[in-house]
């Protein structure tokens, strides 16, 4: 029982080395990932900046342009909305001769029907 013991012993002074060798590479690999992942974080740090910039030119880019065009659009309908005015006035006055037409239509109507009834 005595052998047994010692070898348990043994074993679990291996087990306990390669533990402690485990424990110094685990070590070892995290603080290669912390430098790793602090220098990844500087490069989008970096890059995220040449981003705002760009955007930020475009941006004013398409700002400036969007600005003329409204000018544009703004001068050429200008003269248009005089034309727009006259329409709408015809478009009222347009809708006030469809009702005195139906009106007239109604009447007429009417006025045949009571003849052939004898009514007049």
């Amino acid at each position: 029982m005595e052998a047994r013991i010692a070898r348990l012993e043994s074993d679990v002074a291996h087990v306990r080395t390669d533990v402690a060798e485990i424990k110094v590479d685990v070590r070892a690999l995290r603080e290669r990932m912390d430098t790793r992942i602090d220098r990844l974080e500087g490069k989008l740090d970096s890059l995220e900046s040449k981003f705002d910039g760009k955007f930020a030119s475009v941006d004013t880019k398409f700002d400036g342009k969007f600005a003329s065009l409204d000018t544009k659009f703004d001068r050429k309908f200008a003269s248009h909305d005089e034309k727009f005015v006259s329409l709408k006035d015809e478009l009222a006055s347009f809708k006030v001769w469809v009702l005195s037409t139906q009106i007239a239509f109604g009447v007429g109507v009417l006025g045949v029907m009571a003849r052939g009834v004898g009514w007049i």
